[in-house]
């Protein structure tokens, strides 16, 4: 078993991990509003009430969440399949002469042995190229996380790896250029297309997200404190950790497109 091919495994179950929690949070929300309409069920009735708009959405949430969690849960498999030993050690031995051949068929072989809708993911992965995402930078070691806009310049499905660009200049310390990074799947997360809002979560007041700092291209954890947003590509009114002014925090307008979910873990 290949460096690479452990590296690829832990990556998929890091996901999986994000994505399981992720569903619970979905859950406990899917509980409130439940409980909310148990209590009170003539709200609905009320003009303007979004309650079951609300519950729609999260319940689409849990079910595209479902259904990546079934696609990586696959793509697990289909990379352990791939490592395990298949038939008797005889047969084993006659497949060393074309060991060559197997090589140059691999990444065929390894596509055409994933169903079709992990092969539909990958390339939704692929489909990226040039398109601005939230990549952390930073090693899982590292005490704090950094989270910077990149621009995808290219994705390898038989590494499940990123190239992306970091197109602002560093800092002077850093050689003052733009940076190149190789990243897994886990230290990316798409952002939500401007052009099409039902590619963007819907994000109630007290929700954690990610989000890009006004005026920056970094990205920093913050909390929804608004609950005027009527459509999907209205901002987000939102209150950064760390970004305290006059002893409060103040609240700072951001464009749907600029916020995604808060990954499992993060450190700030």
């Amino acid at each position: 078993m290949s460096s690479p091919d452990i590296a690829a495994i832990l990556e998929y179950t890091k996901e999986l991990d994000r994505l399981r929690k992720e569903q619970e949070d979905v859950l406990v929300e899917i509980n409130k509003m439940h409980k909310k309409l148990q209590a009170t069920p003539e709200v609905v009735e009320k003009p303007g009430d979004s309650s079951l708009s609300k519950l729609k959405a999260l319940y689409t949430h849990a079910k595209d969440l479902s259904e990546s969690e079934v696609n990586f849960s696959t793509l697990l498999i289909g990379q352990l399949d791939t490592l395990l030993p298949s038939g008797p050690s005889g047969q084993q031995r006659r497949r060393i002469g074309n060991d060559q051949k197997r090589r140059k068929m691999k990444t065929d072989s390894d596509i055409s042995r994933i169903s079709p809708n992990v092969r539909s993911q990958l390339e939704a992965w692929a489909s990226l190229k040039g398109e601005q995402v939230a990549a952390r930078v930073t090693p899982d070691e590292s005490e704090k996380d950094e989270w910077f806009v990149v621009k995808v310049i290219h994705f390898d499905k038989e590494t499940k790896e990123f190239e992306v660009l970091d197109e602002e200049p560093g800092d002077d310390d850093e050689g003052g250029g733009q940076r190149k990074y190789k990243l897994p799947m886990s230290n990316i997360i798409p952002f939500p297309k401007r052009n099409d809002p039902s590619t963007a979560q819907d994000f109630p007041p007290g929700r954690q997200v990610l989000a890009v700092y006004p005026g920056t291209t970094a990205l920093y954890k913050a909390t929804v404190v608004n609950n005027n947003r009527k459509r999907k590509t209205d901002e987000y009114s939102l209150e950064f950790d760390d970004d305290e002014e006059d002893g409060s925090l103040p609240q700072r307008s951001v464009p749907f497109h600029k916020v995604v979910p808060l990954p499992e873990g993060h450190r700030q």
